[in-house]
């Protein structure tokens, strides 16, 4: 006999399901029934309605899995809640796609296909029709799953499939796919590796030593402005870059000027914060609080500035296609082209956003705030080297990476100790077990370079004692062994980002073909 507590749970669950489900076709409708006001009707007509329905779609998909990169972090250290986190990207991508989004775009993302190969118009626009539903379709699925996917990648992957398919092999750039294959790894290890590489910093120079608030007065603001270097370099370069175009070193005096300003407002304000706060290294997390808000809304305006155009980038072609009666490898974004896009994301995340917000967020590793700054920094600080060095990254694969580096650093982290608190077991196993103890809670509490003395002195008394045997101290390896990242979900995410490519381009060639069997006469 079925609970009636349980009866409620699966009714509310279905009600909140057909939610969503009414109000993103109420959007797809309202799309629809604008986009047929502003046609003439006739065949072009048709296809833009079509077009501009999908590309809503595709926005909508977008907001659905890849903002939670740039939100998801914060909701998991509980810097901010989901619903904050939910309103601050929806204002800031709506905001970055209409305010920097730019006037035109690159239908062809990445230069993947050569446009001048494309036989006709018409095939031009079954073409980014096709590439455009295959996107969206894999991205709603991946979201479905709770995988992470990067949102160019599926673009990139459907303009490729539907280009092969429309034109043969011979129109794809495959340097250009190699380079995009290349990012597959780059980009999560460089943000891995950046993202460990300061939560390593913080933990040396603030959460190891004995006087944590100390540390926290001189390293937090320091900390911080280097933040403010990193987010105002990086929004410089692919935040505004459609509106003020700076070179490389213009950004870097800009960044640093703003790193100055907030070096400046911040140290008498944590040094107001710590005077309220308890000597523990767990203090110190409120201290980031306000710096991953900031992080969160600048990410997500980058984001909205950028990402926008692999919703409309398509959609713009197409319109540019049947207005001007050819193929264009750039497109004028007409305002309402641009609102379906800026919409879309916003809509898409707060109706769908919340699952992957989670995965992200707290379902890898678990995060505080002390880790989820550090996987900001490494979104901003990746892209800007990666744009440098000519290095193609996704900010999907960067933040993601970045979670991943921060639990696995935590995980050697905590194995090293355990392996050391059972050495030092080992190496006192003969004396009084409350000494032991004593010299335990005294090696606890003890900084970083006095626990480096503890243990020299002690190996150096015991140099003639018994010492583990080799096997043992492996088997101690595997004993005290932590695993604070969730492997399943590592496999999972991996597996999606290595098939977003070729099975987005598998779904274009696929849809392609139905479009032009049904539109030949």
């Amino acid at each position: 006999m079925l609970r009636t507590d349980h009866v409620e749970t699966a009714m509310q669950l279905n009600r909140d399901e057909l939610f969503r489900f009414g109000t993103a076709l109420i959007f797809i409708v309202g799309i629809m029934l604008f986009t047929i006001v502003r046609t003439d009707g006739g065949v072009d007509g048709v296809l833009l309605v079509i077009a501009a329905m999908i590309g809503g779609y595709m926005a909508m998909n977008i907001g659905a899995n890849d903002v939670a990169n740039n939100v998801g972090p914060a909701v998991g250290s509980h810097a901010i809640t989901l619903t904050g986190a939910i309103i601050i990207a929806a204002f800031f991508e709506a905001g970055g796609a209409l305010i920097a989004g730019g006037d035109v775009v690159g239908t062809i993302k990445k230069g993947i296909i050569d446009p001048d190969l494309v036989a006709d118009r018409d095939t031009f626009i079954w073409l980014m029709i096709a590439a455009l539903l295959a996107a969206a379709v894999w991205l709603n699925f991946a979201t479905a799953v709770g995988a992470p996917v990067s949102t160019t990648h599926s673009i990139v992957g459907g303009v490729l499939g539907a280009g092969i398919a429309a034109a043969g092999w011979g129109i794809a750039n495959w340097q250009q796919v190699g380079m995009i294959a290349a990012s597959w790894v780059i980009s999560p290890v460089l943000g891995g590796l950046i993202a460990a590489g300061f939560l390593y910093v913080i933990k040396r120079t603030i959460t190891y030593r004995s006087d944590v608030l100390a540390a926290a007065n001189r390293m937090v603001p320091v900390l911080v402005a280097i933040m403010a270097w990193a987010f105002g370099t990086y929004l410089m370069l692919k935040g505004v870059k459609k509106l003020v175009k700076v070179g490389f070193p213009t950004a870097l005096v800009i960044g640093l000027a703003a790193a100055v300003i907030v070096y400046l407002i911040m140290r008498p304000y944590i040094s107001r914060m710590t005077k309220r706060l308890a000597n523990h290294k767990s203090s110190v997390n409120d201290l980031f609080t306000v710096p991953l808000i900031f992080a969160a809304a600048l990410l997500s305006f980058a984001h909205g500035a950028n990402d926008v155009a692999n919703a409309v980038g398509p959609l713009a072609g197409i319109n540019e296609a049947i207005v001007g009666g050819g193929v264009a490898a750039k497109a004028a974004i007409p305002i309402w082209v641009m609102a379906v896009g800026a919409i879309g994301i916003s809509l898409g995340l707060a109706l769908y956003g919340p699952k992957l917000i989670r995965t992200v967020g707290s379902e890898i590793t678990e995060l505080d705030k002390m880790r989820a700054f550090c996987i900001a920094m490494a979104a901003a600080i990746t892209v800007i080297v990666a744009s440098q060095l000519g290095l193609p990254v996704s900010s999907t694969h960067i933040a993601v990476g970045g979670v991943f580096g921060v639990g696995f650093l935590r995980e050697y982290i905590k194995s090293s100790y355990a392996r050391t608190i059972q050495e030092i077991r080992d190496h006192h196993e003969d004396h009084d077990p409350e000494a032991v103890d004593a010299f335990l809670e005294k090696f606890e509490a003890a900084d970083v370079a006095t626990k480096g003395d503890m243990l020299r002195d002690m190996k150096h008394q015991a140099a003639e004692a018994r010492l583990l045997a080799k096997r043992e101290r492996r088997g101690l390896g595997r004993v005290h062994r932590v695993e604070l990242v969730k492997r399943v979900l590592l496999l999972r995410i991996a597996a999606a980002w290595v098939i977003t490519v070729p099975l987005a381009g598998i779904l274009a060639a696929m849809f392609f073909f139905m479009i032009r069997g049904m539109m030949l006469p």
